[in-house]
């Protein structure tokens, strides 16, 4: 269940992303910092919720809301290792199979093989060059989904800059931890930590 605010997108911001005049509309708080109320796990990633913050650092797989959204601003604030798969998938169609196919992935991957669709892409959708680096530190993401039209800030920089893409109207929302990385023997080792400590939603 989605709790309603009275607090602005703007109060909702770090240093990092400056507001915008349309935050001014009520939104809610997708994570209430306490417990993983209205959220789905799928995978066996560890996430659990230490001090007020959404935290996994092993296995493989997502948090996905309960609750499907078609346009919105995303205002996600996250802790990222610089060797973390990770990334926030948007209008993802089906709850239990999430992936770059069947949703849009806000990827988190500093160390993603081919850059072009790592950290501040859309994978698959929207390449990012150069890449930014989020690992070692808090960050905020901007997501905003409209109809066909995707724009993506991280700490303020556009990383997405109106993309266009008319695959996926409505969809949950889903935090990934994954794999990726793989040992010597080409085993999927786990990736470092990823955590988020403030998701607040604005419905367009």
């Amino acid at each position: 269940m989605l709790r309603r605010t009275a607090f602005t997108l703007a109060t909702a911001m770090l240093a990092g992303g400056a507001a915008r005049p349309a935050a001014a509309a009520r939104a809610d708080l997708l994570f209430n910092g306490r417990n993983l109320a209205g959220w789905d796990q799928v995978g066996d990633a560890n996430w659990r919720v230490e001090r007020g913050v959404l935290i996994a650092d092993r296995g493989n797989g997502l948090l996905v809301s309960q609750q499907g959204f078609g346009d919105f601003r995303l205002i996600a604030e996250f802790w990222a290792d610089t060797i973390v798969n990770s990334g926030i998938f948007i209008r993802a169609t089906n709850p239990v199979t999430i992936n770059a196919g069947n949703a849009y992935e806000v990827n988190i991957w500093d160390q993603r093989p081919d850059p072009t669709y790592g950290t501040g892409a859309i994978v698959d959708v929207a390449k990012v060059a150069p890449m930014p680096k989020a690992g070692g530190r808090w960050n905020t993401y901007d997501i905003t989904a409209k109809g066909d039209v995707f724009t993506v800030l991280l700490n303020g920089q556009k990383t997405v800059d109106a993309a266009r893409d008319a695959k996926h109207a409505r969809g949950r929302i889903a935090l990934q931890h994954g794999t990726g990385l793989k040992d010597a023997q080409g085993v999927p080792v786990d990736s470092g930590v990823i955590k988020f400590r403030k998701l607040v939603l604005q419905p367009l």
